[in-house]
């Protein structure tokens, strides 16, 4: 197709325009294709004691933090309801155990629950801590049906773990069994035990900036692998 322009000396002349018309044949064409929208980020929450909140460095170096200010792990809302001194059975600081944590935080549109801990219910009856988690499992079962559950044991920084430690790790892996929760033991897979110098703070206990970028490593990887997949879905077409 050409159009004739007439210059000032009266002379016509031809410009050809059949690049603009293949230019608007193309946006004519994608307009009728619907668009491409990537699916919202899951939904994480954890739900966890004072190894998941930064004591002893900072909430901002907590590794449920570093999860969102990691580019490769975008695709993750992480909602950190963990909460210092808590366990299954023992109150946290605020009063807080596990199970309440479930009822607080995780709802319906939760695609993953990670449970991690907890050494706060050393000296309980172990019997009563594997109840606390059954209980705090069927909860976020009932509060988010389609959630992946996983339940991550306490770690031991040392190969001769606490007997108490032992019968807590117990009592969470048969809990995360019957309520068909994927079970992490970190004692099994000697979390941290390796360079605990450089992985836990003064105290022995709490996790360094190191040791919570070592903890995301390892847990991360668990939630990945068990969130739903993140394919970009179609929207509705352009108008």
């Amino acid at each position: 197709m050409a159009v004739t322009f007439l210059s000032r000396d009266g002379h016509g002349r031809h410009v050809a325009v059949g690049l603009a018309a293949c230019l608007v044949a193309a946006a004519l064409a994608s307009s009728s294709q619907p668009a491409v929208t990537a699916a919202p980020a899951v939904r994480v929450v954890v739900v966890g004691d004072s190894l998941s909140t930064g004591h002893g460095t900072s909430p901002d170096h907590a590794w449920p933090a570093l999860i969102r200010t990691d580019p490769a792990l975008s695709g993750f809302q992480v909602i950190n309801a963990a909460e210092n001194g808590s366990g299954y059975v023992r109150p946290g600081d605020a009063d807080g155990t596990f199970g309440s944590q479930v009822d607080q935080f995780v709802t319906p549109d939760t695609g993953v629950v990670v449970f991690f801990g907890s050494e706060n219910d050393l000296g309980y009856a172990p019997a009563d801590v594997g109840e606390a988690a059954s209980t705090a499992l069927a909860h976020a079962e009932v509060a988010a049906p389609s959630a992946k559950l996983i339940v991550v044991g306490p770690p031991s920084y040392t190969t001769d773990p606490d007997p108490g430690l032992l019968d807590i790790r117990s009592q969470l892996r048969s809990a995360a069994q019957s309520a068909g929760a994927e079970f992490v033991d970190p004692i099994a897979e000697g979390w941290i035990s390796d360079d605990v110098e450089d992985l836990i703070g003064p105290d022995g206990d709490h996790p360094t900036v190191a040791g919570q970028e070592y903890l995301l490593q390892h847990i991360a990887a668990v939630i990945e692998h068990a969130a739903p997949e993140q394919n970009p879905q179609p929207g509705r077409p352009a108008e």
